[in-house]
C-alpha cells in the first residue's frame, strides 16, 4: 500500500497532488485496443465517439453488466440542455474538503514555476477537443461550485462536449444559454470555496460509478454511463443489432395485425423468426 501512495507522485508543473505517471496510466488501462495520449490516457477515435451518440442509456446497460462492470452509471442529475447527448473522453479530477497542510503544500508547488491559478483553472486548462471533465465535488453545492458562466465557457471552447460535476456551478443564468449538455448536482451564488484538488486523472468516484481517465463518458436523459474504452465496440455493436431488432418489432406493432406477445421480446412463430432474421441479415449486410 504504502509503494503504491509513493507511486501516485505529484505533477509539480500542474500543481495535482495525485496523478497517475504515464506507465500506471497504460497498466492501469492495458485493455484499451485504441491510441493514446501522450501522458497514457485511453484515446477512443473520433468515429468511434460519433457511434456511441447514437445509443441510449439502456443499451449501454445491456452489455456493462454482463461484462462485470455493474458501477458504471448514475443518475439523478439537474441535466442542463437534455436534448443534447453527451460524448466524450473522462479527464477526471477530485476535490476533498480542505485541509490546510495538505493544501499549502499543493498550492505552493502549484504556483512555484509561474502564474498563480486557481485549482479548478488547472484542470480546465489541461482539456483538449472531445474531453469530458468529470469532477468529484463529493455532492457539495454550497461553495462547491467548480465554475460559474466564464469557465464553463472556457469548457466548452476546449472540449465542445460538456461537463459532469458531482457538486455546483453558479451563474446559472450565464451557463443556459451555453450550447453544451451539463450534469450537475445543483447551483449556488457562491464562488468555489472549503476545498482542495487533490488529483487529477486518476480512479475517481461519482455517486456510485468508478471512473477512469479515458472513459467514454456517455450521457442521455436518464443518466451517465462511463463506458471502459475496451468495451465500446462491443456496446456499439450490439445496440445496432438492438436498432434493428427495435425497428422491425415496432412497424410489426403499429401495422395492427400482431399482439405485443407475438413479436415482443422475439416473436415465437417459425415465419416471423424468419421474416426477422432476414430483415436482421438486410440491414447489417451480412
Amino acid at each position: 500500500m504504502k509503494a503504491a501512495l509513493l507511486a501516485l507522485v505529484p505533477l509539480l508543473a500542474a500543481g495535482q497532488v495525485f496523478t497517475f505517471t504515464h506507465d500506471q496510466m497504460v497498466e492501469y488501462t492495458a485493455k484499451n485496443p485504441y491510441g493514446r495520449f501522450a501522458d497514457g490516457r485511453p484515446k477512443v477515435p473520433d468515429d468511434v465517439l460519433e457511434k456511441v451518440k447514437g445509443l441510449s442509456v439502456e443499451e449501454v446497460w445491456a452489455v456493462l453488466p454482463e461484462a462485470g462492470y455493474r458501477h458504471q452509471y448514475e443518475g439523478n442529475w439537474v441535466i442542463l440542455h437534455p436534448e443534447r447527448k453527451l460524448v466524450g473522453r473522462a479527464v477526471t479530477a477530485q476535490f476533498m474538503p480542505a485541509r490546510p497542510d495538505v493544501q499549502d503544500v499543493a498550492e505552493a508547488h502549484a504556483n512555484a514555476g509561474g502564474q498563480k491559478r486557481n485549482a479548478n483553472q488547472r484542470v480546465i486548462d489541461i482539456l483538449q477537443n472531445g474531453d469530458v471533465i468529470v469532477v468529484d465535488m463529493f455532492g457539495k453545492i454550497e461553495d462547491g461550485t467548480f465554475v460559474g458562466d466564464n469557465l464553463a465557457t472556457a469548457i466548452y471552447a476546449a472540449t465542445k462536449t460538456g461537463m459532469v460535476i458531482d457538486g455546483a456551478v453558479r451563474d446559472l443564468e450565464g451557463i443556459v444559454p451555453l450550447d453544451m449538455a451539463s450534469y450537475i448536482r445543483g447551483a449556488h451564488p457562491t464562488p468555489i470555496g472549503g476545498v482542495m484538488l487533490t488529483g487529477v486523472n486518476i480512479p475517481i468516484r461519482i455517486g456510485s460509478a468508478t471512473v477512469m481517465p479515458g472513459d467514454v463518458v456517455f450521457g442521455d436523459r436518464e443518466g451517465i454511463y462511463f463506458i471502459p474504452p475496451e468495451l465500446v465496440g462491443k456496446v456499439v455493436e450490439h445496440a445496432e443489432e438492438t436498432h434493428i431488432h427495435d425497428e422491425w418489432t415496432k412497424e410489426k406493432l403499429l401495422s395492427g395485425k400482431y399482439k405485443s406477445s407475438d413479436v415482443y421480446p422475439r416473436p415465437h412463430d417459425p415465419a416471423l423468426i424468419k421474416e426477422y432474421e432476414d430483415y436482421k441479415r438486410q440491414k447489417l449486410g451480412h
